[in-house]
């Protein structure tokens, strides 16, 4: 990890990509540029540690390139995907609110990325010189909720077949039937908290249904309307698993 501070030319072109954090969006100029004199670049190669479970939250983190999973270890060493992070996104900014934080999760590098590390300590003391600006972070932070909920109701009441279809359906752009999966097919498996077997018989089921195609991280969707249906209408055939580490997200 190579932290590097940022001299105010830096932070002023920052500021424009500070802005389309949804966090950090309705910050004014002043407070965009405050968030840039505390804050520290960093630069990670893939596979490479940001932090790990358990040590103090300090800063959080602004994705500027690459890509980040976050995950749980369990006590004998497996790995729970939480979280996969793509640039535009903020995590472990809801910890700033608790006394003496720690991390809940391990955050790593999937591939090259560079990160914008915000200061904790600065940016609460911002909220609190501004009833206004705590209450707008209050409320980006209110709607992650909202998501994590939706992601709760997914886990409790969809199948790993639903789960995996939704999953797919949710990746499509309007007028292109062919997707790039852009993560391992295992983390994957586990942000869906399906095991990679699993995970492969699906993919298998909906290939021999002629709902998909797939070829190496390309799938390519041959029944859009069929792909719809498996992620709604197949969640009472069988139980899908729960993960509580799902529960434990840096992102709420």
């Amino acid at each position: 990890m190579v932290p590097v501070r940022i001299g105010r030319g830096a932070i002023m072109a920052m500021i424009e990509e500070l802005r389309r954090a949804p966090l950090l969006s309705r910050l004014d100029t002043d407070q965009l540029e405050r968030v840039g004199r505390h804050a520290t670049r960093v630069t990670l190669d893939a596979d490479q540690l940001l932090f790990s479970q358990g040590d103090a939250a300090n800063r959080f983190y602004l994705l500027l390139s690459g890509q980040m999973q976050l995950f749980r270890l369990s006590p004998e060493g497996a790995e729970k995907v939480i979280e996969i992070v793509s640039p535009g996104q903020t995590f472990a900014e809801a910890l700033m609110f608790l006394s003496a934080p720690r991390y809940p999760v391990c955050a790593s590098a999937l591939m090259s990325s560079e990160l914008l590390a915000i200061d904790v300590v600065d940016f609460a003391a911002m909220l609190r010189e501004s009833v206004d600006t705590c209450f707008v972070v209050l409320g980006a932070l209110s709607q992650r909720l909202r998501g994590l909920i939706g992601e709760i109701d997914d886990l409790t009441l969809h199948t790993a077949t639903s789960r995996v279809a939704r999953y797919l359906a949710a990746k499509m752009t309007p007028g292109e039937r062919t997707l790039e999966l852009d993560v391992r097919k295992g983390i994957l498996a586990s942000r869906l908290s399906v095991q990679p077997e699993t995970f492969s018989r699906v993919v298998k089921s909906l290939t021999a249904r002629g709902v998909i195609r797939m070829q190496g991280s390309q799938v390519t969707v041959l029944d859009e309307e069929a792909l719809l249906r498996v992620g709604e209408l197949e969640d009472t055939l069988e139980p899908g698993p729960v993960s509580i580490g799902s529960l434990g997200s840096l992102r709420p």
